[in-house]
C-alpha cells in the first residue's frame, strides 16, 4: 500500500478514534478517565489500539479538543462559560451558588470546586456541561467580594500559634492567628479574628484578633458574640451621639404654624408594657354628619434627621432596631427613639399623619396625608387595653370599643379578600437582675394587637395606594418604597400539601383565592393541637419572604395590591424613606430616580434577615440557658423536625427544641425515611414522625454550640 493511503488510513482511523473518545467523554462530562479506562468504555483490548487511543488523547489534549486534568486523566472540553452568584455553604463542605443567571436558581460546587470561598461570598463560577436531569454543577474561579471579613469564635492555642474555631457552622475552616497577632487572647476565650490573608496553597485563612470578648458562658460575653456574628453594633460612634445631644427638644409656635393640629383632640398609644420607642397613636372624635375621624400620627423622625448627616448615616447602616432577647440594639440613638420622637403620654410631639373620615361599620369616606402635632392623652399597654375591650370599663371604654368593633370588621374583610391569618406564638422569658431566665411565657396576639394592627394596615397601605395609583387606578409611575410579598413557590406549597396530608389536613395549591382560604382553615384547625406550631412553621416557610422594593408586585400574606411601611420610622429605615417621598409628593415634586432608592430597599431587606437571624439566635441561646438547670428532668415534647442523623423535638411547655441523635434510641436501629418524615426501626418496624408526641430526658445543655441533646425518656 502506498504512503499516502496508508497515512489516509490512519487520518481516518484516528478520526473515528477521536469522534469515539468525545462520545464517551461526553456521557459523563464531569469525570476524568485514563486511557485504560477510555478503552474499556469503547471495548478495545488490544494493546496497538488502546497505544492509538493514548496517542488520540495526547493529541486531542494538545490541540485543545479535550482537557488533560491530571497526569494521564482525561476530561470533555468544557466550554467556558461563566456565571456570579452567592455562596451558600453546607455543613458538608459542599456549596450551592444562588443566581439569577440560571434557569435553576443555584448551582451546586462539589467541596473540592469549593477552593477559598466562604458562606455568603460573591463569587465568579465556571460552569460545568449539564447532564441530563441534573442539577448545574460549576466550579468557583474567583472571589469577587467577601461577605465578611470578621468572625466570631472560641481560641484554641497551641505552643507557638493559635486558632480562632468560628461559631458559624457554616464556617467550616479554622482561622490560623501567629502569635504576634493574639492580641492578648487566650486559649479558651471568645474573641473576633479578621482574615488578613489566604495563600493559595494554605488550608487554612490567616488572621488577628481584633478583640477579646471574655469567657464562654458570660451572659455579655455571648450576647456580644451574638451581635458580632451578624454584624450588629453594640454602641453609637461618638459623632453619632454628639449629633443626637445637640439635637433640641423644644417644639417652636413657627414649627406648629406649619402642621395640623390634632393636640385638643383625644389621642393614645397602646404598647407593649417595656416599650419605650412609642411610634404611633391614635385620635378619635365624632364629625358632625355622624362619622368618625381617626388619625394616625406617626412620630416625624425625618423634622430630626436630614440627609448628610452622622445620624442619618447611622440609620441607614443599621437599617432597623433589633430585639434580642435582653435588650434593643436601636437604629437611632435614645435620645431620638426613646425621647425627642417618642409619643410619651402628657407631651406635645411632632408627627405624620394618615387621618380618616370612616363610617361606624368601617367603610373609609375620605382620607388626608401630612404633617401634624400631638398631645397623648394616655399611655395603654396592650393588657390594659385587652382588659378594656374584654370587660367594657375602665379608661376610654367606649371609645376603644368603638375602634376594636371597626377592627374586627376590617380584619374579617382582609380575610374575605384573602388575606392569611399567621398568629404565631412568641416565646419570651422571664428574666431576673442578671439577665438570667426564671421562666418562659408565650405571647399570643388578641384583639388589642389586633385593633392597633388593623389601623397601621389601614395607614400603610392608603399611603401606598395614594402614591402607587394614579387617576383611574392605573400604576402612577412614581418612585416609591413598597413593601412586597411574592406569590408562594408551587413546589413548597404542594410539599405542604402532601405533608399535612399525612395529619388529615389539606391545602389547596390552585388558585390564589382558593389556596389562602384553604391555609387560613389548615392555621384554624391546627390551633391547639401537638403539631400546630410546627405546621405554623412550615407553612410560613412555604411562603416568599417579604421585602423592601421599588417594583411593587403587591402583598400576597396581606391579599394587598399595594403596600408600604409607614408606621415605624423610629425603628424601621424604609419608613424613613415613604415619609420623605410621601412629602415630596406632598409637595408637588417630580418622581427622583428609581435606582438609589431599590439600592436602599435592597440593603434594608438584608439587614432586616441578619436582624431576624440574630434575634432567633440569641432566643436558642436563652432557652439552652434556661435548660441548663434541667439537665437529667424528663419532658413531654412533639417531633418537630426528622433527619438522617435524628429528630428534633418541640418541648410542649417551653418551646425549646432539641435533638434525640439516632444513635440515642436504644431500643432498635432506626433508619431515616424522608417520603414519609420518619425515621423507622429496622427490626420492630416502630416510627417516630413529625408530630408524634414523646417523653425525653435531657441529656446536655451545651450553651457554645447553643444546642440542647435529648434521649429518649
Amino acid at each position: 500500500m502506498s504512503k499516502p493511503k496508508k497515512e489516509k488510513k490512519r487520518k481516518v482511523r484516528n478520526a473515528k478514534i477521536e469522534k469515539a473518545i468525545i462520545r464517551v467523554l461526553k456521557e459523563d462530562a464531569l469525570k476524568s478517565f485514563n486511557y485504560k479506562q477510555i478503552a474499556s468504555k469503547l471495548n478495545i483490548k488490544d494493546d496497538h489500539e488502546r497505544k492509538l487511543v493514548l496517542n488520540c488523547l495526547q493529541n486531542m489534549a494538545r490541540n485543545k479538543k479535550i482537557e488533560e486534568t491530571d497526569r494521564g486523566k482525561y476530561r470533555y472540553l468544557h466550554i467556558e462559560h461563566y456565571v456570579t452568584g452567592y455562596v451558600d455553604m453546607t455543613q458538608k463542605g459542599s456549596a450551592y451558588v444562588i443566581s439569577d443567571e440560571v434557569e435553576a436558581g443555584d448551582i451546586y460546587i462539589t467541596p473540592k470546586n469549593v477552593g477559598h470561598a466562604l458562606d455568603g461570598d460573591h463569587v465568579k463560577v465556571l460552569m460545568y456541561a449539564q447532564r441530563k436531569n441534573k442539577k448545574p454543577e460549576g466550579e468557583i474561579v474567583e472571589i469577587l467580594e467577601r461577605a465578611r471579613q470578621e468572625f466570631v469564635g472560641i481560641i484554641e492555642m497551641s505552643q507557638n500559634f493559635g486558632f480562632l474555631v468560628p461559631d458559624n457552622r457554616k464556617m467550616l475552616v479554622d482561622i490560623y492567628i501567629p502569635r504576634e497577632s493574639l492580641n492578648g487572647a487566650k486559649h479558651g476565650q471568645k474573641a473576633i479574628a479578621r482574615i488578613t490573608d489566604w495563600p493559595e496553597n494554605a488550608s487554612s485563612p490567616f488572621g488577628e484578633i481584633t478583640e477579646v470578648l471574655g469567657n464562654p458562658g458570660d451572659h455579655e460575653v455571648e450576647i456580644h458574640s451574638i451581635l458580632a456574628e451578624y454584624s450588629l453594633p453594640r454602641d453609637f460612634p461618638a459623632e453619632v451621639e454628639a449629633e443626637a445631644t445637640r439635637i433640641s427638644e423644644v417644639i417652636t409656635a413657627e414649627e406648629i404654624a406649619k402642621r395640623r393640629d390634632f393636640r385638643d383632640v383625644l389621642t393614645f398609644t397602646i404598647d407593649p408594657h417595656d416599650a419605650k420607642d412609642f411610634d404611633d397613636a391614635l385620635s378619635l372624635r365624632q364629625l358632625k354628619n355622624g362619622n368618625w375621624e381617626v388619625g394616625i400620627h406617626i412620630a416625624d423622625v425625618t423634622h430630626y434627621i436630614t440627609p448628610g448627616t452622622h445620624l442619618e448615616e447611622e440609620a441607614v447602616e443599621r437599617a432597623t432596631s433589633v430585639y434580642l432577647v435582653d435588650r434593643v440594639v436601636p437604629m437611632l440613638p435614645e435620645k431620638l427613639s426613646n425621647k425627642v420622637c417618642s409619643l410619651r403620654p402628657e407631651e406635645e410631639k411632632l408627627t405624620f399623619s394618615a387621618v380618616f373620615e370612616i363610617t361606624e361599620e368601617a367603610e373609609v369616606k375620605n382620607q388626608w396625608f401630612g404633617r401634624t402635632v400631638i398631645f397623648s392623652d394616655r399611655r395603654f399597654t396592650y393588657k390594659e387595653a385587652q382588659k378594656v375591650i374584654e370587660t367594657g370599663k375602665g379608661d376610654l371604654a367606649d371609645e376603644i370599643g368603638l375602634l376594636n368593633n371597626m377592627a374586627l370588621k376590617m380584619r374579617k374583610d382582609r380575610m374575605r379578600q384573602g388575606a392569611l391569618a399567621f398568629d404565631k406564638i412568641e416565646v419570651k422569658f422571664e428574666l431576673d437582675e442578671k439577665a438570667n431566665p426564671t421562666g418562659v411565657y408565650f405571647k399570643e396576639s388578641k384583639e388589642a394587637n389586633h385593633l392597633i394592627e388593623e389601623f397601621m394596615l389601614l395607614a400603610n397601605r392608603s399611603v401606598a395606594r395614594f402614591i402607587g395609583k394614579g387617576k383611574e387606578d392605573k400604576p402612577s409611575g412614581k418612585t416609591f418604597v413598597y413593601r412586597v410579598h411574592d406569590d408562594p413557590d408551587p413546589e413548597k406549597l404542594m410539599d405542604l400539601s402532601n405533608f399535612v396530608r399525612q395529619f388529615g389536613y389539606s391545602v389547596t395549591v390552585k388558585g390564589h383565592h382558593a389556596t389562602s382560604k384553604s391555609i387560613n382553615q389548615l392555621l384554624n384547625d391546627v390551633k391547639g393541637k401537638g403539631e400546630a406550631n410546627m405546621i405554623e412553621t412550615l407553612a410560613i416557610r412555604s411562603m416568599a419572604k417579604a421585602v423592601y422594593s421599588t417594583d411593587n408586585i403587591g402583598h400576597y400574606g396581606l391579599a394587598f395590591d399595594d403596600y408600604t411601611h409607614f408606621t415605624s420610622p423610629i425603628r424601621r429605615y424604609p419608613d424613613m424613606m415613604v415619609h420623605r417621598l410621601l412629602q415630596h409628593y406632598l409637595d408637588g415634586q417630580k418622581s427622583p430616580a428609581k435606582g438609589p432608592y431599590e439600592d436602599l430597599c435592597e440593603h434594608s431587606s438584608e439587614r432586616e434577615r441578619l436582624a431576624t437571624e440574630a434575634e432567633r439566635s440569641s432566643v436558642k441561646y436563652m432557652q439552652v440557658k434556661y435548660m441548663e438547670k434541667h439537665v437529667g428532668e424528663e419532658f413531654m415534647g412533639v417531633i418537630s423536625g426528622v433527619t438522617e442523623w435524628g429528630v428534633y423535638v418541640e418541648l410542649l411547655d417551653s418551646k425549646c427544641e432539641g435533638m434525640i441523635r439516632i444513635r440515642d434510641f436504644k431500643d432498635d436501629y432506626y433508619v431515616f425515611d424522608e417520603r414519609n418524615f420518619c425515621i423507622e426501626g429496622e427490626n420492630s418496624g416502630k416510627t417516630f414522625q413529625l408530630g408524634d408526641q414523646i417523653l425525653i430526658k435531657v441529656k446536655s445543655a451545651d450553651l457554645d454550640k447553643k444546642q440542647l441533646d435529648f434521649v429518649p425518656a
